[in-house]
């Protein structure tokens, strides 16, 4: 099964490095995942068909308000996740990495279990190690990066063991 996984991934990857992909991906896939997960109770995202896939909920940089924001993410070993603030290769940072700037302290649910989790910002060597780990999963992700002219910003995600550490 992982073999046809990594096929259907090599193949569609492509597709959603394309200029229309990225002008659509943004306004359709969000309200897309909202009603997925409503029908589902959380437990299936349309991304996570494809890749493993996590709802972040952060707290606003600005507004100190919950944010929740699907995505994809890559495991790291010992329940860590990595996620990469690709924004669709969009020019700007996405909100939801200024939040975990301002407030490492956040949750995630995966397929309908929520855990809090601290964000650490992944730098130096570690980031190319990072990006070996999230292309070996979705091949040629890295091109967003490229794409957008901006150095995308990359967090793990460190399930914490006392859930009263976390902000929400």
């Amino acid at each position: 099964m992982a073999t046809v996984l990594q096929v259907v991934r090599s193949a569609i990857a492509p597709l959603t490095r394309t200029r229309l992909f990225r002008a659509v991906g943004p306004v359709l896939l969000p309200p897309v995942e909202r009603v997925l997960a409503w029908a589902t109770g959380g437990r299936v995202q349309l991304s996570g068909l494809l890749v493993p896939s996590l709802v972040l909920h952060s707290t606003g940089a600005r507004t100190g308000l919950e944010r929740d924001t699907y995505l994809m993410y890559t495991p790291d070993g010992h329940g860590r996740a990595i996620v990469a603030g690709t924004s669709f290769a969009q020019e700007r940072h996405p909100a939801w990495t200024y939040n975990l700037l301002e407030h490492p302290h956040a949750a995630i649910t995966v397929r309908g279990r929520r855990m809090p989790v601290r964000a650490t910002r992944i730098r130096g060597e570690e980031r190319e190690t990072a990006w070996a780990r999230i292309e070996a999963q979705w091949p040629g992700y890295r091109a967003y990066e490229r794409d957008s002219g901006r150095q995308v910003r990359l967090f793990r995600l460190q399930p914490l063991a006392d859930p009263h550490h976390a902000s929400m």
